[in-house]
């Protein structure tokens, strides 16, 4: 809410990556997630920290079964039309 009242309702678009907590895991090559549950990174979304998703994102993106490249697609082509439409 504070991000799209200072950017602007007309120019804020929520694109919520839906990945379940146990792939955000899988992926993680940095090793945060672990580190998070270790103790040694305090206030971790989602582990340590409450996370919330988007009551009503404008695009939910499902990447558990894709590949990133599927993925960015479905974004880029989601705001393209937006784009689009707003030139009418």
């Amino acid at each position: 809410e504070m991000a799209k009242a200072i950017i602007g309702e007309d120019n804020f678009l929520e694109i919520y990556v839906n990945t379940p907590l146990a792939v955000c895991e899988e992926r993680d090559v940095k090793g945060l997630y672990k580190a998070a549950r270790s103790g040694a990174i305090k206030n971790f979304t989602g582990i340590t920290s409450p996370y919330e998703p988007p009551e009503n994102p404008a695009l939910s993106v499902k990447t558990e079964n894709r590949k990133i490249d599927e993925s960015v697609q479905e974004v880029y082509d989601f705001i393209i039309k937006k784009i689009s439409y707003s030139r009418g």
